[in-house]
């Protein structure tokens, strides 16, 4: 029996990947800072606690197979939250010999294979004008995962929408055959599938409708 640990599981993309999780039949352990958020269901073990503590965080990932990664910023947190909870992660990882994460960032992250056009570029001007500690943060936990050696993804998406899946996404670049939105049970999918899925080992490509 497989078991992922899962950060973000409240969030709203995060509670979509725990039921398709749980309903494929993985185990799983989900880290929350409020774990009565999370659904009583079997195969779910929840950790109530907080990414930023290492202590809960090595409680999420022990016994785990894979890793993934969904939590953000809510009002109040810390400007390099994912930053600082993915190097707790890692550490963790390693301690335990877990070589596989997927990490959920934004469009806004740059990279190498991008070719962003004018509108690209003013959605990336803007977001480093109006919420450029949150860019930084992200640059951040790529730059943690960049150095740990891990076999890490990072899933790039657009607008995310409440909008009921298609079952089809595209997978590609910035700039590259891409569209400016994406439903969260598309994207929650693809996340799902990376967990064995290992294409975009070391790469961060962008999903989009």
């Amino acid at each position: 029996m497989t078991t992922i640990a899962l950060f973000g599981a409240t969030g709203k993309t995060g509670s979509r990947v725990l039921t398709r999780l749980l309903d494929a039949g993985y185990e799983v352990r989900a880290l929350a800072r409020d774990a009565s958020k999370l659904p009583s269901r079997e195969g779910l073990t929840s950790v109530q606690g907080d990414v930023q503590d290492a202590t809960t965080v090595s409680e999420t990932v022990a016994g785990a197979d894979a890793v993934l990664s969904l939590f953000g910023h809510v009002k109040g947190s810390s400007h390099t939250l994912q930053t600082d909870g993915t190097r707790h992660i890692v550490e963790a990882m390693k301690a335990q010999g877990i070589s596989r994460i997927v990490t959920l960032s934004g469009g806004g992250l740059g990279a190498d294979k991008d070719q962003p056009g004018v509108p690209d570029k003013i959605i990336r001007a803007l977001l480093k004008l109006l919420s450029g500690h949150l860019l930084s943060d992200a640059e951040g936990h790529v730059e943690v995962l960049e150095a740990s050696g891990l076999d890490w993804t990072v899933v790039r998406a657009p607008r995310l929408t409440e909008n009921p899946g298609v079952g089809s996404y595209r997978v590609s670049w910035v700039g590259v055959e891409a569209s400016t939105q994406i439903s969260r049970d598309d994207l929650a999918d693809f996340i799902v599938k990376q967990i064995d899925d290992r294409s975009f080992v070391h790469q961060m490509p962008f999903v989009s409708a």
